[in-house]
């Protein structure tokens, strides 16, 4: 690292430390000159940080708001590789819906531009964690990051795909958003060999290879990425359609649901639930987390199986 890339760390915090310095005060906890702090503000303008100075004999440097550009970051080894870990944890946190997919693809970014030596402290940490969630089939890290790379950057991708019958192929696509449905992530892309718009489990995924071809984003056939692979689960042969009334605001359901089922407002303080599922302990499970009253409007299987449960955690009352 050069003198002034090692200056120009140390100076940001103290920027923000406080809402103002006098030059000879930066010159001191730097250990330079007074010349040598101008310059490096300077610097620190190029790069897009609005640094503001005031003359005079009470005058001295302040760091205004960012404003609408985000200018480059400036960390040392320990932040950068901490930055790293946080954006893999937060793409991976069913808590934060909405936000997982942005930090995949920060934390790709971050990948991109880390020195061969921090990327392996960063894949040596990821890989020597094991989060206590509950058991889903496993994502590597890096290839979640790189897919959402290619998705940002608008580059075709292939990949070798594993479908639920077991056969394996070689896929080449256009990608175009990732969904997390709270249980699995999914690729919403544009098969290019079958000329379709197709969701991939990102979990059956592997090897994937950015081809750097770029491509201009075509127009998906649905409201959204998350509605196109909720489409996909509604027309799977093997899935049942459960319909429910929740006494729960549909902004409330939406937004701890809405990701794999559809939600209709009935009146201010209720609304209808439709979930399609394999297996019905998914569905319960997910009225569980409502923490609100509902009813079964069907099948009537779904309220059987509710009752068989009811049964079972009375009696382990006993």
């Amino acid at each position: 690292m050069t003198d002034t890339a090692g200056r120009l760390l140390r100076l940001l915090p103290l920027l923000t430390a406080r809402p103002s310095w006098r030059g000879d005060e930066l010159a001191a906890r730097l250990g330079v000159t007074t010349r040598t702090v101008r310059r490096d503000i300077d610097r620190l303008r190029e790069l897009g940080y609005p640094v503001h100075a005031t003359p005079g004999r009470r005058g001295g440097y302040a760091l205004g708001p960012g404003g609408t550009r985000l200018p480059p970051l400036l960390l040392d080894e320990d932040s950068a590789v901490a930055v790293a870990l946080g954006l893999r944890a937060a793409a991976a946190d069913p808590a934060l819906r909405g936000s997982q997919e942005a930090a995949a693809r920060a934390a790709a970014a971050i990948d991109q531009v880390l020195p061969p030596r921090l990327r392996r402290r960063v894949e040596a940490l990821t890989v020597a964690t094991v989060p206590l969630v509950p058991a889903e089939p496993s994502i590597e890290p890096n290839d979640l990051a790189l897919v959402a790379l290619t998705c940002q950057q608008s580059e075709r991708l292939r990949f070798r795909y594993r479908n639920g019958s077991g056969q394996d192929s070689r896929r080449h696509v256009e990608p175009y958003r990732l969904v997390y449905t709270g249980r699995r992530w999914y690729l919403v892309a544009h098969d290019l060999d079958k000329g379709e718009w197709r969701s991939f489990r990102l979990d059956r995924l592997q090897d994937p290879q950015p081809t750097g071809a770029r491509f201009r984003p075509r127009v998906l056939p649905a409201d959204d990425a998350a509605a196109f692979v909720r489409r996909g689960f509604e027309q799977l042969p093997a899935t049942r359609r459960i319909e429910v009334l929740v006494r729960a605001p549909a902004a409330v359901v939406e937004r701890r649901l809405g990701a794999w089922s559809r939600v209709e407002a009935v009146d201010e303080g209720s609304c209808r639930m439709t979930m399609h599922a394999d297996q019905f302990v998914w569905p319960a499970l997910g009225l569980a987390q409502l923490d609100a009253d509902f009813t079964v409007v069907g099948p009537p299987e779904f309220a059987a199986y509710l009752a068989q449960l009811a049964e079972r955690f009375l009696r382990a009352q006993t």
